[in-house]
């Protein structure tokens, strides 16, 4: 599938087909995934897979929401709250590769890397959310690209989540992502599309100046 349908036609679905997604295709899946951009290149991101008889358990935190279970499989996007994870790693490539000049600037990012590791809490939370959306979006593209439909979910309690899952405290759930192949009527890309905001209320040249829409504005339509 070309890149702008890819884009233009995913949609979040709830609705999926009785049929499992082989762990093949989930590798292919998070191989597309490191390649999405993070910050200091420093990749965040883990994911846990849940599937089979565990989707019930991703359900109970997720407040019951269904279409966790009639997912095939559904991922949890967790992120570092610690940017030194991989910094020495990932500076000695770019060390390597000549995309710093030498060993004193690697050590200025290795430094700055290390204030941003003993900043406040919230900080790092988002900086850490920042990047792990970024690669989640990957992922709902790159299962899209291959007809298995996503929903992002960001309604899930939390402190469950990392209790029910065994997830350290040092970690950040950022979302929910369900995947499936979807069921014919989900898969409609010919259905009316939901409303799109149109670009020029919310692109701004120079010049930040919103303007709210006023209440009885048409709905537009990208159809």
């Amino acid at each position: 599938m070309h890149f702008d349908d890819v884009i233009r036609t995913r949609r979040s679905v709830h609705q999926y087909a009785d049929e499992d997604i082989g762990d093949d295709t989930l590798a292919e899946l998070f191989e597309s995934v490191r390649y999405a951009p993070s910050s200091f290149n420093l990749q965040p991101w883990e994911f846990l897979v849940v599937q089979g008889d565990d989707l019930d358990r991703l359900q109970s935190v997720a407040y019951g929401q269904e279409h966790v279970t009639d997912a095939a499989a559904a991922v949890v996007v967790l992120g570092t709250l610690d940017p030194s994870d991989h910094a020495d790693r990932v500076t000695a490539d770019l060390l390597e590769k000549g995309y710093l000049p030498d060993e004193e600037a690697a050590d200025a990012r290795l430094d700055t890397i290390d204030g941003l590791a003993n900043a406040d809490s919230e900080t790092r939370r988002v900086w850490t959310v920042q990047s792990c959306t970024l690669a989640a979006m990957a992922l709902m593209h790159a299962a899209w690209g291959r007809g298995i439909a996503s929903c992002p979910m960001g309604g899930f309690d939390a402190d469950a989540l990392h209790e029910t899952f065994d997830v350290p405290t040092d970690y950040e759930p950022v979302l929910i992502v369900t995947l499936g192949y979807p069921e014919d009527e989900a898969a409609d890309v010919e259905r009316p599309r939901k409303f799109r905001r149109p670009t020029e209320e919310f692109v701004h040249f120079g010049e930040f100046d919103p303007v709210a829409a006023p209440a009885d504005a048409s709905v537009a339509s990208d159809d």
